[in-house]
């Protein structure tokens, strides 16, 4: 059963990245949790079975987990949106190939931000 009020997860290693996501997230009405790393997010989804987002916002570099670890570790549980300030062609078509759902180059604007979680969730 779907939540009533869908939620993302938002998973930076950069802490106010992951506050401006949150804020934007927020202003569209849509709820958000901020996570410092791949790892705590992982963990976090792996000790907590309820805890399941609709939808989560990964960047693709981070220290331990990389984004494409986590989207590799919970494709097919939620959508994935992977985020990254580098420009790759290599990294964009092996993250749509492994399952992302959109990915958007840092700085994006929030219109692409928000259209690109509608879109994750079926909206």
């Amino acid at each position: 059963m779907p939540n009533a009020k869908p939620f993302v997860a938002v998973v930076d290693d950069d802490e106010s990245v992951g506050r401006a996501l949150k804020r934007v997230l927020r202003t569209a009405g849509i709820p958000a949790d901020a996570f410092l790393s791949g790892d705590d997010f992982v963990s976090t989804l792996a000790s907590m079975p309820s805890y399941r987002p609709d939808c989560a916002i990964v960047d693709v570099q981070m220290p331990g987990l990389s984004g494409l670890d986590v989207l590799k570790s919970v494709v097919g549980q939620m959508p994935v949106i992977l985020i990254t300030a580098y420009e790759d062609a290599d990294t964009r078509e092996r993250a749509l190939a492994a399952g992302a759902v959109d990915y958007l180059r840092k700085p994006f604007n929030s219109s692409a931000l928000i259209q690109a979680v509608l879109h994750a969730l079926g909206h």
